[in-house]
């Protein structure tokens, strides 16, 4: 995974949508199944904003644009379905969003801007990751593995996560969509 170096007084956020119970186990295992060395370390999301660096004095200011970013959304539903791949470009499988796919880029067009406007790196394209920088067999494998996935989710808040020094991303603060 791509990781900014972090240096003293900041920490390494991300912004994502959480996958609820059963379907995080689901993919989680789907994950582990492809040999993926950060399963356990990256809890299934959809990505909003990807591993940001912020200093400690900025996570407030940061939060406050969150509120205001979730406070002007909806609530929506997302429909996960299949598999497809970001190859050749990056060696990533991941399962793909059937809807809720343009309330994800509004989402994450919002967030990322104000305090925490940045470059991409690739253009942003919604989708939960089974696989990721793994052997093209173990890729082949989960592609097959979920070809047929479904899942079907409300989506009513989205998380900022902060990455530990052991490797773990965790969510530290929730903001509810539609909340003023």
């Amino acid at each position: 995974m791509n990781l900014p170096e972090r240096g003293p007084g900041q920490v390494r956020i991300g912004i994502a949508i959480e996958i609820p119970e059963p379907y995080a186990a689901q993919l989680s295992a789907a994950r582990v199944a492809a040999d993926d060395p950060l399963a356990n370390f990256i809890p299934p999301h959809i990505t909003l904003l990807g591993p940001t660096l912020i200093d400690l004095g900025q996570l407030a200011e940061a939060r406050e644009h969150l509120a205001t970013v979730a406070a002007a959304a909806s609530p929506f539903t997302v429909r996960l379905r299949g598999t497809a791949t970001f190859r050749p470009v990056s060696p990533v499988v991941f399962v793909a969003l059937a809807q809720g796919i343009a309330e994800c880029e509004q989402l994450e067009a919002s967030v990322r801007s104000g305090i925490l406007d940045g470059d991409l790196r690739f253009n942003y394209h919604p989708h939960v990751t089974i696989a990721h920088e793994v052997p093209d067999a173990d890729l082949d494998k989960a592609f097959e593995a979920m070809s047929d996935y479904f899942a079907e989710f409300d989506v009513d808040r989205f998380y900022q996560y902060e990455h530990g020094d052991d490797g773990i991303w965790r969510p530290q603060a929730a903001f509810q969509l539609g909340r003023v």
